[in-house]
């Protein structure tokens, strides 16, 4: 039986027990003065995380896959930042996948004892044939989540990138993973709710994490989503400002390039502007100064 005693994410917060006492002001007031405290937790972890970005990245880079893992509110976690990518970046699913204990269902309702199963962990990852290029990143508030456990050990046995994102210190899974990020949030406004400061402060990681890669990927040009997919009227709408912004282009100048798909800033045709972002490995910074030179 995991042992939860001693754990910074189970202990009672004695800044809060008179919450139940407290109007709805001051139920928020007291929630957002604990919430206030991540940011600043994440913020003791940024050396570490960009460690976490530089080893994703190389592998990601190199063909590798994020693969997230875990339980509950952790793995939802993990879920939520893999799904966002494939619009935002046109990262194809296969490249990040996220798996959660219980399989899809548990996104929604709990799965009876996924979470202590050691050997669902490794089922799952058998069955997206992991390899040696690809980026294990384990999730689990109090970092000893057998799942997620698990998950690790065989993510390293297999020569796999392993990060471990806890919000316990020397924790279980620190100690297996060979990249341990550990924000200590302190104890949670409702004692042992870790879908709140725990689970705030995993959604910041996963976020910076995603993003910092695909940054250094080339999937961003100055601070813009270049790479999103426009697939409704609001993203066609984004991309047609990105353009304008990035450009000084007017407006029907913008939807007409979108529509024709060529590069603005160098004047090239839609087959000039594929072979300069196939030659830069889809950097959009790289292909507009190869562009330029041709």
């Amino acid at each position: 039986m995991i042992k939860i005693d001693g754990l910074t994410t189970e202990n009672v917060n004695e800044a809060t027990k008179h919450i139940d006492q407290m109007d709805s002001l001051g139920i928020v007031t007291l929630i957002n003065k604990e919430d206030k405290k991540v940011a600043l937790a994440v913020e003791k972890e940024l050396p570490v995380i960009a460690e976490a970005v530089d080893a994703i990245a190389e592998r990601f880079g190199a063909g590798g896959r994020i693969i997230y893992c875990g339980a509950g509110t952790s793995g939802r976690m993990g879920t939520l930042d893999s799904v966002e990518l494939l619009p935002t970046y046109s990262v194809s699913p296969d490249q990040v996948l996220s798996l959660l204990a219980g399989g899809e269902s548990a996104m929604y309702q709990a799965v009876e004892g996924a979470e202590d199963s050691r050997e669902l962990a490794v089922e799952d990852l058998k069955n997206v044939n992991l390899t040696e290029k690809d980026c294990v990143i384990g999730i689990a508030a109090s970092g000893r989540t057998p799942y997620t456990l698990a998950a690790l050990e065989y993510a390293n046995e297999h020569g796999a990138l392993t990060v471990s994102i806890t919000c316990n210190r020397d924790s279980e899974m620190a100690a297996v993973a060979q990249i341990s990020i550990a924000p200590v949030v302190g104890p949670e406004v409702i004692s042992g709710s870790t879908r709140m400061k725990a689970g705030t402060a995993q959604k910041m990681i996963a976020n910076m994490i995603s993003t910092a890669v695909m940054v250094r990927l080339g999937k961003v040009y100055q601070n813009y989503m270049v790479h999103v997919q426009p697939t409704n009227e609001k993203l066609v709408v984004r991309a047609c400002r990105m353009i304008s912004q990035i450009t000084g282009a007017d407006t029907d100048t913008a939807e007409k390039t979108l529509r024709e798909a060529g590069m603005l800033q160098t004047g090239c045709s839609l087959p000039e502007a594929a072979r300069a972002l196939d030659e830069t490995d889809g950097r959009v910074r790289d292909a507009i100064e190869a562009a330029g030179r041709s």
